[in-house]
């Protein structure tokens, strides 16, 4: 009872964080103590109180209740209670009995905790300075961003994130082909920019037929959860705003676009970021901009980054294409007439391009490159490059640097990034399967009386509702519209020989046949593909989920899954148009085009649900059509006229403008057929040709520059293979509380253990945990296994809860030696680079959090350079809390005295790491500063808010790396203990 007195200030060793605790009251059994910051009260027993008596000495710095603070100089002792005597703000002295001391001081630096007898474990103190020398290399890595996500490290995807992560407020258009991943760049776009803390809200706006998709990939691929917005969700939030529920916010653009409320909500709030999915859909022109359109420039105004996407920019013409550009930049894309005739000037650009690279031969290369440039920095490079007599090694690096101007001064390359198959390589063949069936009679008597009766298809328009030439191609769908013939006496799926001729291919397991293969059907109308999912099941006993847009979400992602569970799943999807966006069926290579689509853009988006990066089959497209029907003559058009079939060529939007409504009267008539053909393949292949040579040569070289990818690559690679890493995580995890154990295969599961500290991502108390690897290889063969890595969400809370709080920071441990005489102390200091900024600057990547240790004996001398921190540490052994409160009380004024001399020596290495942060900082910054400003006197798509914003950045970097200190960031006491003790 002796120990304790009312008014005494005490802190809890368990609890630090309820703050300066008052003794209320105490017996022989127990002691009382209120916590007044956290209005807390607490009662222990007396002889085994978990308590730390509060007690500062000369140079502290102590808060009264009443706001005023105290410089230590000397205390006294009063009555029990310790009365401090010392300088106030103003310099006159006073005295504050510790009974008055502000209840909300904090001890959470390390001196504090120290001296007030607050200490860590050891192997705490081990994984706070590991964590501080982990972080200070990997916030420094290249490929911080990128290295994390579940991906294959494509090219192309590695390049377009690095590119477009790296600049402010990125706003670019993603048109690679269909299946070349742009969900992964953007995803990864995304993934880099919260994590280095370029951006911090994201609205995510997608077709409602991919909502859940898009949520699984981030979750998946990225561990990015985001919150789904409907008008459901939102009701539940009553009248607050519901895109304020979440950082990231994933929506439906049908529900968004038709809902001016939830607009007004959406554009009320700030965005960092705004990303658009299958952008093609949304129109405009000078006449005409629909709500989506609309919406979506008025929320591009006021985000500053925009990520655009689509695999088709031109299905709707130049125009429409014009249009995307628009959104990101309206005063670089203001005029139609002025985009075209840019476009125009492309084809000498490339032709420049390829000169380039056949200096110093080749006859008129060099006028070919002098036509297109005028800068003197460009001319200088030429001329090295043409010399003859330069050496081999100076000319390689002219033609980089002169290839590179040319990309980056014209062109779209910089606003947008488009992939081709052929650019990038590696994907499988196509085979074309046609089946060539009999007309049946209830499809053939409204043929022929079409062929003879040219007034009828206007009575049939009328009579049926339909379109011309719908009603000509898809026969199922016109039989349908009839329903009042008397003639039209059963379904159409049951005289129909495409349905016949499927159920036989399942069934055959003969070459050609679908037995035990994933097969995907996907046709025009909805009812179409509801009617032949109906016979499937009736004549066939096949159940077929159909995937349309009459579903909700859970139903279409039901139906999906059903489709790819490769155990017990369903082996037939029956899809409408729908099913060919956005969807990723890439585990099957079959497809059954129940019948074709009208335009060529649909066709490519329909063989691109199989046709992806990570396809390791050949795809087999099967095409039923009917001997001399329009579908048939439809399906030459394709083949014969432009490949469609064969690979994607981008340019079907414009032979589709140019042929489209000759084909639909060509579609009745073999003679005008022919005629259409060979004007289609006339103008495809010159358009191709052009194309080649022009905008899409341009694109190409500059959507992958493929040594800058190899370099994010090659960064990668070591992180997935740092060492470090899994001895790393097996410290944490022990020390977090959470079990691992070795599953075989280069597994591990993660599971709570009950002395697990809370919130951990993934991990809850009670429940199972998760498998994961290391491997990258692994983790993408399982869809059911993590991926480990030091941008895991697991490793990231962990690593940030050790340096933005007080774990380890403290400890004290016991050194046998047989050379140093026992009783000896040494003070281990760890200071730390303190260098305040906004996130979005991202400091780290020159400046990230740096340790100086410091390891001094009792006398102040240093031992820095001759013990290690691992080979200290090795030879420690820890001690228990008691003993270590009673050391540290007995050496108080010996300890300040270190920890001060530390802080004098680890001063004298900070200039040196603020001077390698400037120069890191300036010749990264000035460089792209001086590019950008050189690129923006010749190519507009450089705007003048991205010049000044980066302006602005190495101005605030450099004004914040200048101002960079030291704080003690953790101290380790070390006494020196003979043989005898324990």
């Amino acid at each position: 009872m002796s120990d304790y007195s009312p008014g005494q200030r005490w802190i809890s060793d368990g609890e630090a964080e309820l703050g300066l605790g008052t003794i209320l009251g105490c017996d022989f059994r127990s002691v009382t103590v209120l916590f007044g910051a956290s209005q807390e009260t607490r009662t222990y027993s007396s002889r085994q109180a978990p308590l730390t008596r509060v007690a500062f000495g000369s140079g502290d710095r102590i808060q009264a209740a009443e706001g005023w603070s105290l410089t230590v100089d000397d205390s006294k002792e009063v009555d029990g209670l310790i009365v401090y005597i010392g300088e106030d703000d103003r310099g006159e002295l006073r005295e504050l009995p510790e009974a008055q001391l502000a209840d909300t001081m904090q001890f959470d630096q390390a001196r504090d905790r120290l001296l007030t007898g607050q200490v860590d474990r050891n192997d705490w103190f081990d994984l706070r300075f590991r964590t501080l020398h982990h972080f200070h290399r990997i916030e420094q890595n290249p490929a911080l961003g990128l290295a994390g996500p579940r991906i294959d490290l494509i090219p192309h995807q590695l390049y377009i994130a690095d590119e477009v992560a790296r600049r402010h407020a990125p706003r670019v258009l993603l048109a690679d082909e269909v299946g070349l991943g742009k969900t992964i760049e953007a995803g990864l776009i995304l993934h880099r920019l919260l994590l280095t803390g370029r951006a911090e809200r994201a609205l995510i706006l997608v077709p409602a037929s991919l909502t859940h998709q898009w949520l699984v990939e981030l979750l998946r691929r990225f561990a990015l959860e985001v919150t789904l917005l409907d008008e459901q969700q939102s009701q539940a939030h009553g009248e607050a705003n519901p895109f304020e529920a979440g950082q990231l916010v994933l929506a439906s653009q049908d529900w968004l676009f038709a809902n001016p409320r939830r607009q007004a909500q959406a554009e009320a709030c700030d965005w960092d970021l705004l990303i658009v999915d299958e952008a093609h859909h949304l129109e405009w022109s000078d006449e005409l901009v629909d709500p989506g359109y609309a919406c979506v420039e008025r929320l591009a105004a006021a985000v500053p980054g925009l990520l655009l996407l689509t695999a088709t920019p031109e299905q709707m013409g130049l125009e429409s294409h014009f249009a995307r550009l628009r959104l990101l930049d309206p005063d670089r894309y203001h005029s139609v007439e002025r985009f075209r005739e840019e476009e125009a000037h492309y084809v000498e650009v490339a032709e420049a391009i390829d000169a380039i690279e056949r200096l110093p031969g080749g006859a008129g290369d060099r006028e070919r490159v002098a036509a297109v440039i005028d800068e003197p920095d460009s001319l200088a490079l030429l001329e090295t490059l043409a010399n003859g007599e330069a050496g081999a090694a100076q000319r390689s690096a002219a033609r980089d640097q002169l290839r590179d101007q040319l990309l980056d001064r014209h062109g779209t390359g910089r606003v947008m990034f488009r992939n081709s198959r052929r650019h990038v390589g590696g994907f499988p063949e196509r085979r074309l399967h046609v089946a060539r069936l009999a007309l049946p009679s209830s499809y053939r008597r409204v043929l022929r009386r079409l062929e003879r009766d040219e007034d009828y298809l206007d009575e049939l328009l009328i009579e049926t509702g339909l379109d011309h030439p719908e009603v000509l191609v898809y026969l199922d769908t016109m039989y349908r519209a009839l329903a009042d013939d008397p003639l039209n006496t059963e379904p159409w799926w049951q005289f129909d020989p495409r349905v016949t001729w499927l159920l036989e291919r399942l069934a055959d397991t003969a070459a050609g046949g679908f037995a035990d293969d994933k097969v995907l059907v996907i046709a025009h109308d909805r009812e179409t593909a509801q009617g032949l999912a109906e016979g499937l099941r009736v004549l066939g006993g096949y159940h077929a989920p159909v995937f349309h847009e009459g579903l909700s979400l859970v139903e279409r992602d039901r139906a999906a899954a059903a489709f790819a569970d490769e155990e017990e799943g369903c082996q037939v999807l029956v899809c409408s148009e729908i099913g060919s966006e956005g969807r990723n069926f890439q585990f099957c290579r079959h497809l059954v085009m129940f019948d074709l689509p009208l335009h060529p853009d649909q066709l490519e988006q329909r063989i691109g649900r199989l046709d992806r990066i990570g396809q390791r089959h050949a795809i087999e497209l099967h095409v039923p059509v009917f001997e001399g029907s329009p579908g048939e003559k439809l399906l030459r058009w394709y083949r014969d006229g432009m490949d469609a079939f064969s690979s994607p060529h981008g340019v079907g939007s414009e032979i589709f403008t140019a042929f489209g409504d000759a084909l639909a009267d060509a579609l009745l008539d073999d003679e005008s057929l022919a005629e259409v053909i060979e004007e289609t393949r006339a103008l495809f292949e010159s358009r191709l040709a052009e194309r080649d040579a022009g905008r899409n040569r341009l694109l190409e070289l500059n959507a992958c520059r493929h040594e800058r990818a190899e370099t994010v690559a090659t960064a990668i690679r070591e992180l997935d293979e740092d060492r470090a890493l899994p001895r790393y995580l097996d410290q944490a995890l022990d020390i977090f509380g959470v079990d691992s154990q070795e599953l075989g295969g280069g597994l591990l599961h993660l599971q709570p253990s009950p002395q697990m500290l809370d919130g951990l991502p993934g991990l809850v108390k009670g429940e199972e945990g998760f498998s994961a690897t290391f491997s990258r290889r692994r983790a993408l063969a399982r869809d059911d296994v993590q991926h480990l890595s030091w941008e895991h969400p697991l490793l990231r809370e962990m690593m940030g809860r050790i340096l933005d709080g007080t774990m380890g920071n403290t400890a004290l441990a016991l050194l046998k030696h047989p050379s140093i005489p026992a009783g000896r102390l040494m003070a281990e200091l760890v200071f730390r680079t303190h260098c305040p900024a906004p996130r979005r600057l991202h400091l780290n990547r020159f400046l990230p959090p740096t340790a100086v240790r410091v390891l001094l004996d009792e006398s102040g001398a240093s031992l820095t350079d001759k013990v290690s921190f691992t080979g200290l540490s090795k030879n420690l052994q820890k001690v228990k809390k008691a003993m270590a409160r009673d050391l540290i009380r007995s050496r108080h004024d010996q300890l300040r005295e270190l920890i001060d001399r530390g802080e004098s020596e680890a001063e004298r290495e900070l200039s040196s790491i603020v001077e390698a942060a400037q120069r890191r900082m300036r010749t990264e910054l000035d460089g792209e500063l001086n590019r950008l400003e050189a690129l923006a006197l010749h190519n507009p798509a450089v705007r003048d808010d991205e010049l000044q914003a980066l302006r602005d950045e190495r101005s605030a970097l450099d004004a914040a790396i200048d101002g960079a200190r030291l704080r003690l960031d953790a101290v380790r006491v070390i006494v020196t203990v003979g043989e005898e003790t324990r």
